[in-house]
């Protein structure tokens, strides 16, 4: 472990040095991508000093040890410094884990309503309303750029965007299927009722991602806006539709003023999607990290269950169980994601990647 942190170590000093040089700061692209990779590391190098200087503490305080008036202060420093020196071990450990390099990017987020009609519908806004409180609390924005609403509220599907540096790190797991179960608005009869909604979580592919997308493979279409996007919005033919013809991709842009606006998102997103099944085609030849991850990342994956009655939510895959759910729906889902996280991490120690 020692000669990763000091290679580490020697390259961040190496990129710090590097971004000093005049010849460097000229280039911008060069300049991003040396900060860039400078704070992929920061938080290693400043943990990794910290231990050094714990280290150095433990072999001063046993040169002290058997001092005639200073060993006793010196066995309790010794103790203290022992103690921080195990918890930074443990640290660096999960610090060391190889980075997802998609970590720091936003995301776009797409619900659908599924099995259950009109309350899968609502179950699928509630399930909006969620995530985007989340990413309120964590201090993100969100941008919506397309949507379908349900004919008893909710959404039959909606996709928008999360921006904030880490919200593919936060929320990468929750693709999969969500169960609910409650009693819906719409029975008379008072029954319970199980319905479900999708989500699909993937990075945005940034400036740094590099897709090319022929504009003679994809077909785009123009039409009038239907999603809710304030006054005037259903009165110009606005709303974009490209269809990229050699996956079959196809991408819906109407929340925009205008038809240039919406046809720029689109790109955008087309441009991830393209990303994503990059991704996918990677892992699946890596094979091993994919069975790694905390389940497949799936869409049709059932992953996790709103129990009303209870006010229980459980997550299938970790076997992960909170009593708040009127808490977790209003967005506090730090407990659930933790939890994922530091899975994800202990599977990744024991060599399950």
């Amino acid at each position: 472990m020692i000669e990763r942190l000091e290679a580490t170590l020697e390259k961040y000093n190496h990129l710090e040095s590097e971004l000093a040089k005049p010849e460097v700061l000229s280039d911008i692209k060069l300049t991003r991508t040396y900060s860039k990779e400078m704070s992929d590391l920061e938080d290693i190098v400043n943990c990794y000093k910290k231990y050094k200087k714990v280290l150095q503490g433990i072999e001063d305080a046993k040169e002290m040890v058997n001092d005639s008036e200073l060993g006793e202060m010196a066995k309790e420093e010794l103790k203290t410094l022992e103690e921080e020196k195990e918890q930074l071990d443990k640290e660096l450990e999960v610090l060391l884990i190889p980075k997802d390099p998609n970590d720091s990017k936003n995301i776009i987020m797409e619900i659908r309503g599924a099995a259950g009609g009109d309350e899968a519908n609502i179950f699928a806004g509630d399930l909006f309303r969620m995530y985007t409180r989340y990413a309120e609390k964590q201090g993100f924005s969100y941008e919506v750029f397309n949507s379908v609403e349900g004919t008893a509220g909710g959404f039959a599907q909606i996709e928008f965007i999360i921006k904030g540096k880490g919200a593919y790190s936060l929320l990468k797991y929750e693709s999969g299927s969500h169960r609910v179960q409650r009693v819906p608005v719409t029975e008379s009869n008072g029954r319970l009722q199980t319905s479900t909604a999708t989500v699909l979580v993937m990075p945005e592919a940034d400036d740094e991602v590099e897709i090319e997308i022929n504009p003679n493979d994809i077909r785009v279409d123009i039409y009038r806006s239907s999603g809710c996007g304030g006054q005037g919005v259903n009165t110009t033919d606005s709303a974009v539709r490209i269809t990229h013809l050699p996956t079959g991709l196809v991408v819906t842009c109407q929340n925009e003023r205008s038809q240039i606006q919406n046809k720029e998102q689109a790109m955008k997103v087309l441009k991830s999607r393209l990303y994503e099944l990059q991704e996918q085609e990677r892992l699946e030849k890596e094979g091993n990290e994919r069975r790694s991850k905390i389940g497949t990342g799936d869409r049709a994956e059932k992953i996790r269950t709103y129990n009303y009655p209870q006010n229980r939510v459980t997550d299938h895959r970790i076997g992960f169980t909170t009593n708040n759910l009127d808490r977790v729906m209003d967005g506090a889902l730090d407990d659930i994601i933790d939890a994922l996280i530091q899975e994800d991490q202990k599977r990744k120690l024991e060599g399950e990647e």
